[in-house]
């Protein structure tokens, strides 16, 4: 445990983390462990504030206490800035029926099932082999490296197909497959045939809930309902205006 005075007196960094701004507070998410942390409203002014400098002073010694245990800060040698929080979508009112249907379809079969269950098979194995702390990392460390050997920008159809492809290839996956591993294994699906598009990562408020999915260059979602224009992105790979961690 850190005591209140080694806080103030230290200096602090923010170490692969997002922070998404709603009017019912702040929501940070750590891109290396996929650890997430709601805060209250007043917490987003208390975080802005010290990542303009890099220190804790201004933030309750309780709260950077937390802060540094869940690992959403580490100490350094001098104060580093960080980023200042998003500006985060505002929900809209909603009876819960239309953003997210009450069941999945399977998708019609493709000629690339050999391919998809492959990709999804890697994603998999990224997020198990390793350590749990550093999951998130793996994967986007892999994601990067995938488009950066693709040559052209995948269609709006090719794209689609893909996360279809893959979406099939979960339907007889043991493992969880779920968004984050579809939307990266499609991905990885593409890049096999060196066609880029861009992972998305983001969040949603009222409940609070995080989505992945994948885009065409041009900002397209594919293969996905209208709700998903509700989440906000702080994380793209393969885009030309990349948010970099």
């Amino acid at each position: 445990m850190h005591r209140p005075s080694e806080i103030s007196k230290g200096r602090f960094r923010q170490p692969g983390i997002r922070v998404y701004c709603f009017p019912t507070g702040p929501v940070l998410v750590n891109y290396r462990n996929g650890h997430v942390q709601c805060l209250l409203p007043v917490a987003a002014a208390l975080w802005r504030d010290a990542a303009a400098t890099g220190r804790l002073d201004l933030i309750p010694p309780v709260l950077a206490t937390r802060l540094l245990n869940t690992g959403l800060l580490t100490r350094t040698v001098a104060p580093i800035p960080w980023a200042a929080p998003l500006t985060a979508k505002a929900a809209t009112a909603s009876w819960g029926s239309v953003e997210h249907r009450a069941g999945a379809l399977r998708p019609a079969p493709t000629g690339t099932a050999p391919a998809a269950a492959t990709a999804l098979a890697t994603v998999l194995a990224l997020k198990r082999l390793g350590s749990p702390r550093a999951t998130m990392h793996r994967l986007t460390t892999a994601l990067r490296r995938a488009v950066s050997t693709c040559r052209q920008p995948a269609t709006h159809d090719q794209v689609q197909a893909a996360v279809l492809a893959v979406r099939r290839a979960g339907w007889f996956s043991p493992a969880r497959s779920a968004c984050l591993e579809e939307s990266a294994a499609a991905v990885l699906l593409l890049a096999t045939r060196r066609m880029s598009a861009t992972w998305c990562h983001g969040v949603a408020p009222d409940p609070i809930r995080l989505h992945a999915w994948v885009q065409t260059d041009n900002g397209a979602p594919a293969a996905e309902p209208p709700s998903t224009l509700a989440y906000t992105a702080a994380l793209t790979i393969g885009a030309r205006h990349q948010h970099q961690l």
